[in-house]
């Protein structure tokens, strides 16, 4: 591959194919550990290192895996380096271990890691399953911050832990709960819509021209 064409795989999962905001997979950690800026962003580090490992690690054997147990041989290489993860942060940020819960184990079955697998890693070379996983990671990742920071910052008057609102702030509770991500991620899907709409228009303005 080019380099033009290894930074498309690892750039399409930035914007154009979004884990949460195009692809609407793996919504259940942007619903329910979102509720603070620091816990977004430590999950979304957690799935770009398991996404990216796991899709190296799935293009390294793809010659030697049989095609008929390919989905257990897949999660058990994903349970693997869950594990991994899960020690690290028990032992060296066990706050946040805590904080992540049980949503930390069920790393092991969100679809867009083992979508990944199955689609990119087990039909290409390691340097573009490693771009691939890491761009798709790095989306993942921006994209729970993002909400994170909103769902903060409304719901709390903080971002990051950091007080961003004066006393005079009503803190809008439902931005903290699960519904208030669900309404959030709806909004910015839909604005995101609508910019790629504008984006087209330019460009058949421009192609009339």
């Amino acid at each position: 591959m080019t380099s033009k064409e290894l930074w498309k795989v690892f750039s399409k999962g930035i914007y154009n194919e979004n884990p949460i905001f195009r692809l609407a997979l793996s919504l259940c950690p942007a619903l329910a550990v979102t509720s603070s800026a620091i816990n977004a962003l430590t999950m979304g580090l957690c799935v770009l290192f398991v996404i990216t490992a796991n899709n190296t690690v799935v293009s390294l054997t793809r010659r030697f895996v049989n095609s008929k147990v390919r989905v257990p041989v897949y999660i058990t290489f994903i349970a693997t380096i869950v594990t991994v993860v899960q020690l690290v942060l028990e032992a060296y940020a066990p706050k946040l271990y805590s904080a992540l819960g049980i949503y930390l184990s069920l790393i092991v079955v969100f679809a867009i890691i083992l979508a990944r697998a199955e689609v990119f890693a087990s039909k290409n070379k390691v340097i573009p399953s490693f771009l691939d996983g890491l761009g798709m990671g790095c989306g993942f990742t921006i994209a729970m911050v993002i909400i994170g920071i909103i769902r903060e910052c409304l719901g709390n008057g903080t971002i990051f832990g950091m007080t961003v609102m004066g006393s005079w702030y009503n803190p809008a509770l439902i931005m903290i709960l699960p519904p208030g991500a669900f309404i959030l991620i709806g909004y910015i899907m839909g604005a995101m819509k609508l910019y790629d709409k504008k984006i087209e228009m330019k460009k058949y303005e421009v192609g009339e021209n």
